[in-house]
């Protein structure tokens, strides 16, 4: 229980205490209402004694009372009306709240800091009122009448006449049987003649002589003269006079009543409590009729009166002052008198009873042990018949003559536990007890052991534990036997308090509970709040509950009409239940703080509360939230009201995900147009993709470096049209004059119904700025705000159906530079009519396009706040949380800008690998600015081209070759077969230095501008990549304004062409070293150049055959010759999976005289197969060939890189490796026959082959490697090899070509000359540029026995080594004899030849390979 004013031991006492009538005279009655107070209230506050009393007790012995207070009261002949209690007491729990500002306690329990209020002056007051207000009753004494006071005036025309009829008024209301009420203690009541003297008015002589009077007749302890109304009463205002008696009248009649303002009170919810309150109370049934009906005379009780004053002190307008006529030295005289009263009159009273009942007592005793065991045969004769015990169990037991001995016991009891002598009242009460008991009678039992546990209790000094077990079987009787809740009530309140004084909280609360009922909800909720108390102040506080039973008490407390109490209840329980994930109790305690405080008119606590509700993960069922959000938006819409020109709400829902916010610059793609394809750009359709991302910046950083020849301003920033929270907000955004601002905001509706948002639109702040500089601060939400700065555009209707996460797309179109910030979203928050249906399935008609019957809606605001990300770059940073700007909503407007849209035309999907295509770019200026510097650039420069620098490289219409082709052709008069024919072009016409991989290429745009609204359409020539599968290909367009910006210098426009290439042609070649010494010009040698082709096409794409329509090489050094194998069919046709071998002749290229340039220069030879010569030095097919040898070149580089730590390999090595390097480009043209839709199609394409070195397979795709052999792990280190430097045995061995010249035949007369002598000549060519020692060995034998069975024995003659050296690329022949003894073939390729480096002495000898099996046929002739 809560903390109370009073301890226990105080309590009691102030609520058991002497009663004492006053019969007032009519005279002396307006004496007193002079001051606005009838008698009894003209002495309540100075009831209290404010010094010790002693008497003496049945043994003499001196027994002190302290404290002591007496009540009196005026006689009122009608018990009091259950209902009257009932509205009394309810105007006194909501007459008193929590005072202002009070302070709480903060209870820490677990993981729980909660605040309490820690007392609960609300119950105090109930209580007290409630011990007030017990109806007297037969069974105890305790509140009966101890004494009367007469009160008559000194004024009265014959005072002591006016006593006499006061005396006789009284033992006519005592004695006469038509007076069932009130109750009075013994039939010898005292009686004390008060005789009130007005000071002002009246004759104090007269007084005087009166009270002398009344001393002779009634003696001096019987009688007192009490002087007041010292001053007149219209001098109230000239002095202060305190008024003590507010704190006592207030609790019981003018209560503040604002409850009643607020709606009715409900007083209980059973229709007969009423009755229940007063049954079985021990009265005969004459009283309980008159209980049960309400009395029609004017009588009324005190308890009436003071409820109907409560409306007559609303309706006085002017304050009423009580005591206005009394001074300060009355106040004493009304002390003083109490005080003789209770000392002269009062307690001399009670000791002579006390000791008349206890004699009268112990003469009765003395048979047995028990002192009543023997009246009862004394007095059984005028007991009530005895009834079964089953009888007595269904009523309240017996009830006995007021004379009976058990009963006088009970007074005595119920009189010594009045003065405070409870060991004496608690031995009375114990026999009595038992008394009861055996005679069955309930009810009286039920009070003894009531009384009992309570005197044994207060007993000095404590000798006796407090007998718990007696309250819980008195509790049990009144409740279930004498079905008599008030009295259970009245034990329920004392023990839990005699347990709480105890820290008995378990039990005291388990006593609480148990007697709330359905009969009263005020008392229900009073004791379960009470009994939440306890659970809170345990020694464990058990936090759940408490908080449990606090939302019942709140419940009942809102059943009894108590709205603030009710909504006080659920608030403080919800401190327990705030986020600990108990989400359906959170909802209904919200609830209902939504609904009580709305009740309350206490609107904004009402919103925050309905709010609560919706912003949490509710799981309700829809209907349940679909009522939570109507309710929201009625009170809302009441809010509103009453501030229609306040500041916008936050409004809760829908919710917005604000880090998801994504801001785009720009006008939205246009849709393709019929062949017309627009550039995709960027768009808020989209993904976010932190590769693509980094690769877009690759590139523009890259073209930018171009454009700045070759270095990145320092003020650079990747250009970003789309914001999101993965890219860089750290920087305001730059936005362009008229072109549009598009916010994404992503809204989610967490309920089961839906949301309609109307009239949705971005709420912006705007900081033009303008010539003067002058910045003018514009707040606007419409579009009719401030169309000529910023243009807002509206959504009229926006659905979120229900738990759906939906996307907004909300424009402004700046009209002025300046400065903007975007702060969130404006709209107005609906639900739909009729939306969900009984099973909570939403029936929505479809989507938001169709005006929806809103059932309400309220204009709000949410705003979008972003946190910024985390840093984490500093020490202090790291170890504390710092988040760093995100200014992705507050954009920079700049100056107008140029805008480029790029259309592609005929741009296919689809393409074969190595397929040559034409379409046509087009470019148009939508903006009014004109723009230059278009550039282009791609991570795959080798997929496309705008063709060469010049115009005579760039074929200007492909209508004028045969079918449509996209090369340059030139129609050939039949040449002689197979040789090819030569041309010269350089890499620089193409705009590709073969070094580097990216390049920026500019765009031939006339005059390097476009005008704004101007247009151009340029060729552009595709060749499908080599690999097979989708290829997704990168253009970054650059471009910049004439007019310099100092903010925004270029802008960039992306696009993305996706491809999907399916196989075509796979192509090898190899070089190897030609043997013939024939048609040799100079020095060098020859080539034989291999090439195969296969078709790996599969019939899905349609294509029926490939057509090999040319062979061109490209190189700086070598050139094919003719062509070796060719056929009577000129042209080369490959179906379906099918091979094809050439073989060409290549030669090395004739040196011009041109320097440097000729560096540059690429040697084009082109070899025929059809009438018709693609000139393979002119766009397109040199651009690609440029393009695929730049990045080859690339991929060799890095391969390079990888080496640069290593030291450059010696110059011998680098002579040697030269040897064998070739560098020879093969171009394979082709035409690919395909049928689609009935139709034919030609197709056309290239296909580069490089190949790097002699002997050396090349393909023109990259192979795919097989995954290694799983091996098995090595436990050791391997050691430091380091790298030799040692050319390679296949390099060494190609430094010196060989050739054998001598007669395929020879015819050699045997029989006339047994040795035939052949004449050889064997030829040796330095193929390196360096000196070369060469050693040729002839004494060479092949040992193999298979050499020996296939070519026959022979021997060389003459000198059988030659040593000679070779200048550089120098040729020498060497004339030897070859001697065979008889006929047969011959392998004359025997000589073995070896070479080194003649300048360095690092011996690299190294035999030279045969190129081929020499065979010599030896005939006889």
């Amino acid at each position: 229980m809560a903390q109370c004013v009073q301890s226990v031991q105080e309590l009691i006492p102030d609520s058991f205490v002497p009663c004492v009538a006053a019969l007032c005279s009519d005279e002396a009655e307006r004496l007193t209402r002079l001051n606005h107070l009838s008698f009894s209230e003209l002495l309540k506050p100075f009831s209290r004694l404010t010094s010790e009393v002693h008497m003496r007790d049945p043994n003499n012995q001196l027994h002190i009372i302290k404290n002591l207070k007496i009540a009196v009261s005026n006689i009122v002949t009608q018990p009091p009306q259950p209902g009257a209690i009932g509205k009394l007491l309810n105007d006194v729990v909501s007459g008193s709240q929590p005072a202002e500002g009070l302070v709480a306690n903060v209870i820490t329990a677990g993981d729980y800091d909660l605040n309490i209020s820690a007392t609960t002056p609300w119950f105090e007051s109930y209580r007290e009122t409630f011990l007030q207000s017990m109806p007297a009753s037969d069974h105890e004494f305790l509140n009966h009448y101890l004494a009367c006071m007469l009160v008559a005036s000194s004024g009265e025309a014959e005072p002591m006449e006016q006593f006499s009829k006061l005396s006789q008024e009284q033992h006519r209301i005592q004695h006469n049987n038509d007076y069932s009420y009130p109750k009075w203690f013994i039939p010898n009541t005292l009686k004390y003649y008060v005789l009130l003297h007005d000071v002002t008015s009246g004759d104090e002589q007269r007084a005087e002589s009166v009270y002398e009077e009344m001393k002779q007749k009634y003696g001096t302890q019987g009688c007192y003269l009490l002087k007041i109304n010292s001053r007149a009463p219209n001098r109230a205002s000239d002095e202060q006079i305190p008024d003590p008696w507010s704190q006592y009248l207030q609790k019981n009649s003018i209560q503040n009543q604002e409850s009643y303002e607020d709606g009715p009170c409900t007083m209980t919810s059973s229709k007969n409590s009423d009755s229940n309150l007063l049954s079985l109370d021990g009265l005969d049934n004459e009283v309980k009729d008159q209980c049960g009906d309400p009395p029609n005379n004017t009588d009324g009780s005190d308890y009436a009166k003071a409820a109907s004053s409560v409306h007559e002190a609303k309706k006085a307008s002017t304050i009423v002052i009580r005591g206005a006529c009394l001074t300060l030295t009355d106040h004493d005289r009304i002390r003083q008198f109490i005080q003789e009263f209770t000392f002269r009159g009062l307690l001399p009273h009670i000791e002579k009873t006390i000791r008349q009942l206890n004699d009268q007592l112990i003469s009765r005793k003395g048979l047995s042990r028990s002192l009543f065991s023997a009246t009862k045969k004394w007095f059984s004769g005028s007991k009530v018949p005895e009834k079964s015990i089953n009888e007595l169990k269904n009523t309240s037991g017996l009830l006995y003559p007021p004379e009976a001995p058990e009963l006088q016991i009970r007074k005595m009891a119920d009189l010594c536990f009045l003065v405070q002598h409870y060991d004496l009242a608690y031995s009375c009460y114990h026999t009595a007890k038992k008394d009861f008991l055996n005679d069955q009678a309930m009810l009286y039992a039920a009070g003894a052991l009531e009384m009992a546990a309570v005197s044994a209790f207060l007993q000095p000094g404590a000798p006796r534990p407090y007998p718990a077990h007696y309250m819980d079987t008195a509790i049990q009787t009144y409740r279930d036997i004498c079905k008599n809740m008030v009295l259970a009530e009245r034990c329920v309140l004392l023990s839990a308090e005699i347990l709480k004084s105890q820290s008995k909280y378990s039990e005291a609360a388990a006593l609480l509970i148990r007697l709330t009922s359905e009969d009263s909800d005020l008392r229900s909720a009073l004791l379960l709040e009470q009994a939440a108390h306890c659970f809170i102040n345990m020694k464990s506080p058990m936090v759940r509950k408490y908080a449990f039973h606090m939302i019942l008490a709140g419940h009942r407390f809102s059943k009894a009409g108590q709205k603030k109490h009710a909504l006080r209840c659920y608030c403080q329980a919800m401190q327990v239940y705030k986020g600990k994930g108990w989400s359906l109790a959170e909802d209904h305690i919200n609830f209902t703080i939504g609904r009580q405080s709305y009740t309350l008119r206490q609107l904004d606590n009402a919103v925050s509360a309905f709010r609560h509700i919706l912003i949490n993960e509710s799981k309700q069922s829809a209907a349940q939230q679909g009522a939570f959000l109507r309710e929201y938006l009625y009170v809302y819409k009441n809010v509103n009201q009453l501030s229609p020109d306040g500041p916008l709400p936050q409004l809760p829902l829908p919710y917005i995900n604000s880090s998801a916010t994504r801001v785009f610059f720009g006008h939205d793609r246009r849709p393709a147009d019929g062949e017309k394809q627009a550039a995709t750009h960027i768009s808020l359709d989209q993904e976010y993709d932190s590769e693509s991302s980094q690769q877009w910046r690759e590139l523009e950083e890259h073209v930018v470096a171009v454009a700045n020849k070759g270095v990145i301003p320092s003020s650079f920033y990747p250009t970003q049209y789309c914001l999101n929270s993965y890219s860089d907000n750290s920087r305001f955004p730059l936005a362009v004059v008229e072109e549009p601002i598009t916010v994404e905001v992503a809204f989610r509706n967490p309920l089961k119904v839906p949301l309609l948002l109307s009239d949705l639109s971005l709420l912006w702040k705007f900081q033009p700025k303008d010539a003067s500089g002058k910045d003018i601060e514009k707040v606007k939400e419409r579009v009719t705000g401030e169309p000529e700065m910023i243009g807002t555009e509206v959504i009229s209707e926006f659905l979120i159906n229900s738990e759906e996460s939906k996307v907004a797309r909300l424009k402004l179109f700046p009209h002025h530079t300046g400065e903007l910030h975007i702060l969130g979203v404006v709209y107005s928050l609906g639900t739909i009519q009729g939306s969900v249906t009984v099973d909570g399935i939403g029936a929505l008609p479809g989507c938001h396009t169709g005006k929806h019957s809103l059932s309400m809606s309220v204009r709000g605001r949410q705003d979008l706040e972003i946190q910024g990300p985390r840093l984490n770059n500093t020490k202090e940073e790291k170890t504390s949380v710092k988040y760093g700007p995100d200014r992705r909503l507050d954009p920079i407007v700049t100056e107008e800008m140029p805008l480029l849209e790029v259309f592609f035309i005929h741009f296919p999907t689809g393409l074969l690998c190595g397929e040559i295509r034409k379409a046509y770019v087009e470019f148009v200026n939508v903006s009014k600015c004109p723009l230059t510097g278009l550039k282009v650039v791609s991570k795959r420069p080798e997929f496309f081209t705008f063709g060469g620098n010049t115009a005579a490289l760039t074929p200007l219409s492909p209508s004028a070759s045969e079918n449509c082709s996209a090369y340059k052709t030139v129609v050939t008069a039949s040449p002689s077969l197979g040789t090819a024919l030569v041309s010269t072009a350089s890499s620089m016409d193409f705009g590709t230095g073969t070094g580097q991989q990216l390049e920026a290429i500019p765009v031939p745009l006339p005059d390097s501008v476009l005008l704004p609204g101007a247009s151009i359409q340029l060729p552009m020539w595709l060749r499908g990549p080599d690999e097979e599968g989708v290829h997704e290909i990168n253009f970054l367009f650059y471009y910049e304004s004439v007019k310099k910006q100092p903010k925004k210098r270029h802008r960039i426009l992306r696009h993305t062409a996706v491809i999907c290439t399916s196989r075509s042609l796979n192509v090898r070649a190899t070089v190897c070293r030609s043997n013939s010494l024939e048609d040799e010009e100079g020095r060098g040698g020859n080539m034989l150049v291999f090439v195969d082709v296969e078709n790996t096409n599969t019939s899905e794409a349609g294509v029926k055959e490939f057509h090999m329509v040319q062979v061109s090489s490209s190189s700086k050094h070598w050139q094919l010759h003719k062509s070796v194998n060719i056929s009577e069919n000129k042209d080369a046709k490959l179906a379906s999976r099918e091979k094809g071998k050439f073989c060409f002749k290549a030669v090395r290229c004739k040196q011009k005289e041109g320097g440097i340039q000729s560096s540059e220069k690429y040697t084009f030879a082109d070899i025929i197969f059809g009438n018709e010569q693609i000139i393979s030095s002119a766009s397109p097919c040199a651009d690609f060939f440029y393009r695929s040898l730049s990045s080859e070149l690339k991929k060799t580089q890095d391969q390079l890189s990888t080496y640069s730590e290593k030291q450059a390999t010696e110059g011998a090595v680098r002579l040697i490796e030269k040897c064998s390097e070739v560098d020879l480009s093969i171009i394979i043209l082709w035409k690919a026959y395909v049928v689609e839709d009935n139709k034919q199609l030609i197709l056309e394409g290239q296909h580069h082959v490089v190949v790097r070195t002699v002997g050396k397979e090349a393909f023109s795709h990259s192979q795919k490697e097989e995954p290694p052999e799983m091996e098995l792990l090595k436990f050791f280190r391997p050691e430091n090899t380091t790298v030799s430097t040692r050319p390679s045995v296949d390099q060494l061995s190609n430094l010196i070509k060989t050739s054998l010249h001598y007669p395929e035949s020879f015819h050699h007369p045997f029989h006339q000359k047994s040795l035939c002598l052949v004449p050889v000549t064997l030829l040796l060519s330095n193929c390196s540029k360096a000196d070369v020692d060469v050693i040729v060995d002839l004494r060479h034998k092949t040992t193999s026995p298979e050499a020996l069975e296939t070519h026959g024995s022979f021997t060389w003659l003459g000198q059988t080594q030659y040593k000679l050296q070779l200048k550089s690329q120098e040729m020498h022949s060497l004339q030897l004899k070859a001697c065979f003894v008889h006929t047969g073939v011959y392998n004359l390729g025997t000589p073995r030849v070896f070479a080194k480096l003649s300048d360095h002495v690092t011996v690299f000898e190294t035999s030279q390979q045969n190129s081929m099996p020499a065979l010599i046929i030896i005939n006889n002739a």
